[in-house]
């Protein structure tokens, strides 16, 4: 199935989502139309039960270089409106266009080659995993304009590198190589074929319980700045279900028996 609204083209096969930025003359920069189709993108995906992993890459030369902001600028009064958040979200347009591939249930992982800038490299950190080639371009750019990342960015640095780390990225907009990206922590891993290596990715947390990713990713995501007692909390209630989920039969089943486990869909 191939879904492409505009800019964000979204293949599926297999249980796995490649959704590509689809503007490779533009570099893939963001305008508020790629904004909005990568939020109801991941709300499609969302609904899908049937998804096991999600692949985010950019078409033609970038993941993506950030705001495009000679297109954006030209409409002042709709970027005012992307600004606002929604009561119900928490989040306006430019955040959810990055946490709405948090919120989704099941893993996803940034394929990320040539630029990964400002809004493009908040993506990439709202992913679960990154895997990037040495030589791809990494910035937390908005300090280049005079401004902060606005769209999650804060909250994924935080949970990635130290205050000190966060705080030199944003204030000078340095430009990284992956390789030192990786070393500071915001990549997982190198590759010279980062789109290849989050397929196989993928494939390999295909063998596991969705329910199982589906909740690990929950308690780890809803809990890393929580107290303890926080976290404990979560741990019963995540796994008291667990137990008798139809999902973690088969795995358990299967595990027994070595045999390969054939999992139905996700059942949250």
């Amino acid at each position: 199935m191939t879904h492409r609204p505009g800019h964000v083209a979204c293949t599926i096969e297999d249980g796995i989502a490649h959704v590509r930025l689809d503007r490779p003359d533009k570099l893939n920069a963001l305008t508020l139309d790629v904004l909005d189709e990568l939020v109801s993108t991941a709300r499609m995906l969302r609904r899908d039960r049937s998804i096991r992993a999600v692949v985010l890459s950019g078409e033609g030369d970038a993941f993506c270089a950030g705001l495009d902001f000679a297109t954006v600028m030209r409409t002042p009064g709709r970027v005012a409106l992307a600004f606002v958040p929604r009561p119900w979200r928490g989040t306006n347009t430019f955040q959810e266009a990055c946490w709405a591939w948090r919120r989704l249930p099941v893993p996803v992982i940034a394929a990320v080659h040539g630029h990964c800038l400002g809004g493009g490299l908040q993506i990439a950190l709202a992913a679960d995993f990154r895997i990037a080639t040495p030589d791809s371009r990494w910035s937390v750019l908005e300090g280049k304009w005079g401004i902060i990342p606005d769209m999650s960015g804060v909250r994924s640095l935080k949970e990635l590198v130290g205050i000190d780390v966060a705080k030199r990225l944003t204030m000078t907009a340095e430009t990284l190589a992956g390789k030192q990206a990786h070393d500071l922590g915001l990549v997982t891993e190198i590759d010279s074929d980062p789109v290849a290596a989050a397929l196989e990715l993928a494939e390999q947390l295909k063998g596991r319980s969705p329910d199982q990713l589906a909740a690990a990713k929950r308690l780890f995501d809803d809990t890393w700045t929580s107290s303890a007692r926080h976290t404990f909390a979560r741990e019963r209630v995540e796994q008291a279900w667990l137990l008798f989920a139809r999902n973690t039969k088969v795995a358990r089943e299967a595990a027994f028996a070595r045999i390969t486990p054939e999992f139905g869909s996700r059942q949250r």
